[in-house]
């Protein structure tokens, strides 16, 4: 089996933001439509052989029906629960297009449906590409992660958070609309007893440490939900801005387009709502 490779989508000229896994043509989240280019360039023999999906939010899964339309034998790994909005796109845009307003277009280009044919849908505990699917819901319901048990590497999407190297800070990634924090502290547990010894991370990169970022992931997303849980959005975002802008600018900025603060805000938000009601 091939070497994992690293592919730097550059989304919106940035790079170390959205990242790319490639490895004998496997491509896990391809990233968004815009920078569709920059993966296949990066890609052995500049031709995708599978896409495995961790979930399906534009960032990570955009690209998936530009690639279909491309190369179209190409099969889809993807949580069941996610495959139908692959397939039709619009209720994914309309929730996308009410976080992004009319920055759709710029930040992730045009998404096209993947037909039904090539996608095979997932629950956990299979077996793809020599890799073990994980189910590990929490930052999405649909979420899953791919363990490689001969290179203990765990493509965790963002499961896993965000960190922008080299600064060394984790992130909790909180979009709407269905953040649940025990779930994905369940999903941390189970990434951690699989004893990885890398985990790769679409924001950004791999770790060599996976023991102790998992356990600050978990730290920084129980940290983010206690902060938010009173309900104060603007104590709440002077924190999180404030913690941001403490790092270099650089790697601020990259932060702020990995894991926008206000969407950050706005899924927890909704978690708490929807446990009280």
């Amino acid at each position: 089996m091939g070497e994992t490779l690293l592919i730097d989508t550059m989304h919106l000229g940035l790079d170390r933001v959205i990242g790319a896994w490639s490895r004998d043509g496997v491509i896990v989240d391809p990233g968004p439509s815009n920078t569709v280019d920059n993966v296949l360039a990066g890609i052995e023999g500049g031709e995708p052989r599978a896409i495995l999906l961790t979930h399906i939010h534009l960032d990570h899964a955009g690209a998936t029906g530009t690639l279909l339309a491309r190369f179209p034998a190409l099969p889809v790994y993807v949580h069941e629960v996610g495959a139908p909005h692959l397939v039709d796109p619009s209720r994914l845009l309309r929730s996308a297009t009410r976080l992004y307003g009319d920055d759709m277009d710029r930040l992730w280009g045009e998404v096209l449906p993947v037909p039904e044919a090539n996608i095979t849908t997932l629950s956990g505990g299979e077996t793809v590409e020599g890799m073990r699917v994980l189910a590990t819901p929490g930052h999405a319901s649909h979420h899953v992660s791919y363990f490689d048990p001969d290179s203990g590497e765990v493509f965790v999407g963002d499961t896993g958070g965000v960190r922008i190297p080299p600064n060394h800070t984790i992130w909790a990634p909180t979009p709407p609309p269905d953040i649940d924090i025990e779930l994905w502290r369940e999903s941390l547990a189970a990434i951690a007893a699989l004893g990885p010894e890398r985990l790769m991370l679409t924001h950004f990169g791999s770790i060599d440490d996976p023991a102790r970022h998992l356990a600050e992931t978990e730290e920084e997303l129980l940290a983010a939900a206690e902060l938010a849980r009173p309900g104060d959005r603007e104590a709440f975002l002077e924190d999180l801005e404030g913690r941001i802008d403490s790092g270099t600018p650089d790697v601020a900025e990259r932060i702020r387009s990995a894991t926008p603060p206000d969407q950050v805000w706005l899924g927890l938000e909704r978690y708490w709502r929807k446990r009280e009601e």
